[in-house]
């Protein structure tokens, strides 16, 4: 048998893919769903809190444990199941229970987390939700139960799944602080399929808000961005008028681009995982193959209406920031070449200036060298008449004379000995 070496990662990878799940929910039966996250730098926070924070509320219940570094559990809490997730930036709990109270969304589900345990989570709850399941023979009594449990205004109802379900909800926060979804279950609906469509909603509610932060962030921005604009707007229109101090303008437009780069590398994160959690929220919503039920906006219709431009202010206030990223760099690189240009024509003019001083130089160096020569000769004719003193006294010759023949003769000997040391030195 040939035996291959496999990847080490392979079972993991493979694993990765049916780690979650999805839930088994009868009907009747009831859910409270949780969602914790930091305020502060959620994707870098302590795993190992989340998971302490899990096994507080499973020694309370005698609950096993999950496995080291799970990232999912499954667990009886008593008479509830619990099922238990981390992602990237959030923690979810839910609970999930068999028949349905009397009283509709009495949070009483919920209560079954306990009131310390709530008080000492690692972070803040970002959502919670309560979900009813009943069953649905027919389509009698649906709109009315709706119409009671829902905000009229907000309300989203639909067809599911070829008609197994019908689903509805107003993504409002009831006065107990969960988001409320009624799920109508026809008879004989799967367990499993009611389970998916349960935890699809879940997922739609939690990255939902997860990506209304995007849009708190965004604006947050607005009013600085609309300052910077007007300063670098400003700073534009001086570079078409003759600069008196361009390093400082330069200066200028460094600061405004640092300013711009530090929001962009403050933002990015926010923004990158807003696009992502709204793509999800768009699929979850499609999968669940919505049809219209009595005329009623659908789930998709109410994002399109009131998700949809939220997060187009995201992605325009992203862009809006990314654009003036992109003008005040090029605005820095025009003014610096600018400022270079000017510097260039400054050294030209003071090159230009050191050659004319040392053309003058030159000739003035001329200038000496001849006086040099002439002086030189007059000591070296004196040196020469004393020397040759005798001969005028032999020959008979006067000083006069000696002077007049040696005089021409010493010169242009000097004058070439000067002219050979200047040529060595060159």
């Amino acid at each position: 048998m040939t035996t291959v070496t496999d990847h080490p990662l392979r079972y993991v990878l493979s694993n990765e893919l049916h780690a979650r799940p999805f839930p088994v929910v009868q009907a009747p039966s009831r859910a409270a769903y949780l969602a914790i996250t930091p305020a502060e730098n959620a994707a870098g926070r302590d795993r190992e809190a989340d998971r302490a924070h899990l096994l507080d509320l499973l020694d309370r219940f005698g609950a096993a444990h999950p496995q080291p570094g799970a990232t999912h559990y499954s667990g009886q809490l008593g008479r509830l199941t619990l099922k238990w997730e981390s992602h990237t930036e959030f923690v979810t709990y839910t609970l999930f229970g068999s028949g349905v109270g009397e009283r509709p969304f009495d949070a009483a589900t919920f209560a079954f987390f306990p009131q310390d345990w709530l008080d000492g989570a690692p972070g803040l709850r970002i959502t919670s939700a309560l979900i009813r399941v009943e069953v649905a023979e027919g389509d009698a009594g649906i709109i009315e139960k709706a119409q009671n449990w829902f905000v009229p205004e907000s309300l989203a109802i639909s067809r599911m799944l070829d008609d197994e379900l019908i689903v509805a909800g107003d993504f409002r926060i009831d006065p107990a602080g969960h988001t409320r979804f009624a799920l109508f279950a026809r008879p004989g609906t799967g367990e499993r399929r009611l389970g998916r469509v349960v935890q699809r909603l879940c997922e739609i509610e939690t990255y939902k808000a997860m990506s209304m932060l995007g849009l708190s962030q965004a604006r947050e921005l607005t009013p600085r961005l609309g300052t910077i604009e007007e300063t670098l707007s400003s700073l534009l229109s001086d570079m078409c008028k003759p600069i008196g101090k361009p390093d400082a303008m330069l200066q200028s437009l460094l600061e405004v681009s640092a300013e711009l780069e530090n929001i962009v590398a403050q933002s990015s994160f926010r923004f990158g995982a807003t696009g992502a959690y709204e793509t999800i929220v768009n699929q979850r919503i499609s999968v669940l193959r919505e049809d219209r039920f009595n005329g009623l906006q659908t789930f998709s219709e109410f994002m399109m209406r009131r998700f949809d431009p939220a997060m187009r202010t995201v992605k325009s206030t992203q862009e809006r920031l990314e654009m003036m990223s992109i003008r005040a760099q090029r605005a820095s690189d025009l003014l610096r070449t600018r400022v270079d240009v000017e510097r260039s024509a400054q050294n030209q003019e003071v090159l230009t200036s050191m050659d004319k001083r040392a053309d003058l130089q030159l000739r003035l160096q001329r200038t000496v060298e001849g006086l040099s020569v002439v002086a030189i000769s007059y000591y070296a004719v004196n040196l020469v008449l004393y020397m040759s003193g005798p001969l005028e006294v032999a020959l008979g010759v006067s000083k006069v004379v000696m002077a007049a023949v040696v005089t021409p003769v010493v010169l242009v000997l000097v004058w070439f000995l000067v002219n050979r040391i200047r040529k060595r030195h060159l």
